[in-house]
């Protein structure tokens, strides 16, 4: 049944000028040979935003609100970046490198991929400043046909893998690491679940405390970075007795370097890892008051320290710990580096308790991005139970899409077996991203070519070499992964073929198209009618407006066209027609309001 209702086409007397003002045209509307461009304004200030007819509308007023302030673009990013990257991968990172040296020039050129990818980010943004969302929004305007392609295919993608099991995962393990005890692989991940609960619940509540938290923790997280960094600094002038040769992981600083292409793709891949995030604040911009001018001065400023404290932070584990023992510390390299420091005591668990208050803080911050993102995929209509997705209620969040994410990392914590599977699932969502980022940042170029034709130009544009050094890493993100690591074909992460989660990862895109020509093609054929979009208000209050996909039969097609504009408004004059029949002379009065 809930499919049929999915699926239904509703009378269009439901959706009227008067009732349902943001359904009515009323927007400007370009066109462009086969594409149809509305001009439209939300309420944070913006300038008007120039879309293809085929996105999502725009709010004219956030139901989420506009509590979004510089402090708090500046934690989003933040909060994600600094989550469990820099306190487990540095020693993974190492291994897989070789040479201190190396590893220091990777962490070099993730900063560089960071500011790279938060200027096209922030380009695509002035495009449409009055979208949140960021990918979901970028890709669907870049490739508005065939229609509703890429939106289908990033929903799957975005629903389907959304948990952060390894995050909660590690959270977990730097609590029984303060706790100074050994868990089970269930008690792990009991912990692990029952952490992300809290957290789910803490974002539920209220989108403002939740801001709050995550900044409040942002500051936290800062200081304790800036905490092992001094630490490091004085560890490397020689001033810890028990640490005799602090210098010497930077004598000879590249010896060990591996040629192996394998192990630098796992390198490059896990400092990508370290640095998702720079772009977690693109997600509620229309939560932003004066958007771009606020991302372009506090996102830079983000993505700087990160990278700052990032290399001081490795600098201090290359001072404190040695080499060989530093490669083998894997998710707890932080643990390493306050042990050999500090010894085992009250030291060592309260820094560990920092590192506890810096990975829920992740898990908050990537939670409200992500949320964004599947409520803005439930916007555009391509899901079922749309209304689940999009409305507010009842406290004023996207209740749905937290709901959906707390299951998700729910199941794949719980069910895959720790070892191969888990490590499968959690490399499984990273090749995908590459393919959708290169995709991405290919098409800021069609977006400029396009926006050009109709006399529209973005307040900010990036610089030439930036997209394209962005779009050559993003190749190599995608390329490099299928080199055989150096004990064969089954020495990689997981004991069997390397690159399985690149074919799974290729495979689950196909079927997203397979998926694709089967909904918006064969089934339409068959049926005999066409797929149309509505615009459609959700009923709870908020004001909140979506699309909504029909099927409108051939033999009706006509009018529907008719009647409706490029981007699923009712035509004013259909509106105030449809409330003047329904209503009456009180319908009369109200249509002439409109």
């Amino acid at each position: 049944m809930a499919f049929s209702k999915f699926w239904q086409r509703q009378a269009a007397s439901e959706v009227t000028a008067v009732e349902l003002d943001p359904s009515a045209s009323d927007v400007s509307v370009i066109h462009d040979g086969h594409l149809a461009y509305t001009v439209e304004k939300s309420g944070n200030g913006a300038k008007p935003s120039y879309q293809e007819a085929v996105g999502a509308p725009v709010e004219s007023k956030s139901p989420l609100g506009y509590q979004v302030g510089w402090l708090s673009v500046i934690f989003l990013n933040v909060n994600q970046m600094i989550g469990t990257g820099i306190f487990s991968t540095p020693g993974t990172i190492l291994n897989r490198t070789g040479s201190v040296g190396l590893a220091l020039i990777y962490w070099t050129i993730g900063l560089l991929l960071a500011l790279a990818g938060f200027h096209v980010y922030l380009e695509f943004a002035s495009f449409f400043p009055n979208r949140s969302g960021s990918e979901v929004v970028y890709l669907e305007q870049a490739y508005p046909r065939p229609k509703h392609f890429f939106p289908i295919a990033f929903a799957v993608f975005s629903v389907v893998l959304s948990f952060a099991s390894s995050n909660a995962i590690v959270l977990a393990r730097y609590v029984y690491q303060a706790a100074g005890t050994t868990p089970t692989d269930w008690q792990l991940k009991g912990v692990a679940v029952a952490s992300y609960t809290v957290a789910v619940i803490c974002v539920i509540v209220s989108n403002k405390y939740s801001l709050y938290l995550s900044n409040i923790l942002g500051a936290v997280k800062i200081i304790t970075l800036i905490f092992i960094s001094i630490t490091g600094l004085v560890v490397l002038g020689g001033n810890v007795k028990h640490i005799t040769d602090p210098g010497v992981n930077f004598r000879n600083s590249f010896e060990g370097t591996t040629d192996n292409g394998n192990d630098l793709a796992v390198a490059l891949v896990n400092i990508v890892f370290s640095y998702t995030g720079f772009a977690n604040a693109f997600n509620v911009v229309n939560e932003i008051k004066n958007p771009i001018p606020t991302l372009r001065r506090n996102g830079v400023t983000s993505v700087m320290v990160v990278g700052i404290l990032y290399l001081l932070c490795n600098i201090a584990y290359f001072a404190a710990v040695p080499k060989e023992e530093f490669a083998k510390s894997k998710e707890v390299a932080a643990g390493v580096f306050f042990i050999t420091v500090f010894g085992k005591g009250r030291a060592e668990q309260a820094l560990n308790v920092l590192v506890l208050l810096s990975a829920f803080a992740n898990l908050v911050a990537v939670m409200i991005g992500q949320s964004r993102m599947i409520r803005e995929i439930g916007r555009q209509g391509v899901l079922p139970f749309t209304e689940f997705w999009v409305s507010t209620k009842p406290f004023g969040t996207p209740l749905g899409p937290y709901l959906i994410i707390w299951f998700t990392t729910f199941i794949m914590t719980v069910a895959p077996p720790a070892g191969d599977a888990f490590q499968f699932v959690v490399s499984l969502r990273s090749y995908p991203t590459g393919i959708f980022h290169l995709f991405l940042a290919i098409g800021l170029y069609l977006v400029r070519y396009r926006h050009k034709r109709v006399g529209h130009a973005a307040p900010y544009r990036t610089w030439d070499v930036v997209v394209i050094f962005y779009i050559l890493l993003q190749v190599y993100i995608i390329a490099t992964p299928w080199i055989p690591p150096k004990g064969g074909p089954f020495a990689g992460e997981v004991s069997f073929w390397y690159a399985t989660y690149c074919v799974v990862g290729i495979g689950f895109i196909l079927l997203c198209g397979v998926y694709y020509v089967f909904w918006m093609y064969l089934l339409p054929r068959w049926g005999k009618y066409e797929v149309r979009a509505e615009i459609f208000t959700v009923d709870d209050g908020s004001g909140a407006t979506m699309h909504r996909l029909v099927r409108v039969p051939l033999g009706e097609l006509a009018r529907w066209d008719e009647e409706h504009d490029e981007a699923g408004r009712l035509r004013r004059h259909t509106a105030v027609e449809e409330a003047a029949d329904s209503k009456g002379e009180d319908g009369d009065e109200r249509a002439r309001e409109v």
